[in-house]
């Protein structure tokens, strides 16, 4: 029973996911950061209000305490959500993809070696033949 469970944990697998775990949480950190420091602001200074929390709000409820339904809170939701979707895709993942094609195009120029020319073989073989009879 501990072998198996030191196999799960010494699997490739597991540890990969641990350490996705641990980047993700320390990459939340700059996502945070970029949508609360720079998107929301440049919202805020082009629409007035960085949040949308108070759009549509209105109270439903006789007597006492009465519900306060704010769907603006939805839509500030989805609004975050698109923003960090585009954060990550435009200032990651796309540069990534380049950083990564880039790479690849250099290592298949430098493993591409120029095949030669049938002809030109044959040739060579036909002209080591010669001259190993004539020998």
């Amino acid at each position: 029973m501990i072998q198996g469970f030191k196999d799960f944990i010494s699997r490739g697998s597991a540890i990969d996911l641990a350490v996705g775990m641990v980047i993700g949480a320390a990459f939340t950190q700059i996502v945070t950061a970029l949508t609360d420091n720079i998107i929301n602001p440049l919202i805020g200074g082009i629409f007035g209000q960085p949040r949308f929390d108070n759009v549509g709000q209105f109270t439903i409820g006789i007597g006492g305490d009465p519900a306060v339904v704010q769907p603006g809170m939805l839509l500030n939701a989805i609004i975050n959500f698109l923003l960090v979707a585009i954060a990550l895709y435009f200032f990651i993942v796309m540069p990534m993809n380049k950083w990564a094609e880039h790479k690849q195009k250099a290592a298949d120029e430098v493993a591409e070696e120029p095949k030669p020319d049938a002809q030109l073989t044959l040739l060579e073989e036909i002209r080591d033949e010669l001259r190993a009879s004539n020998k």
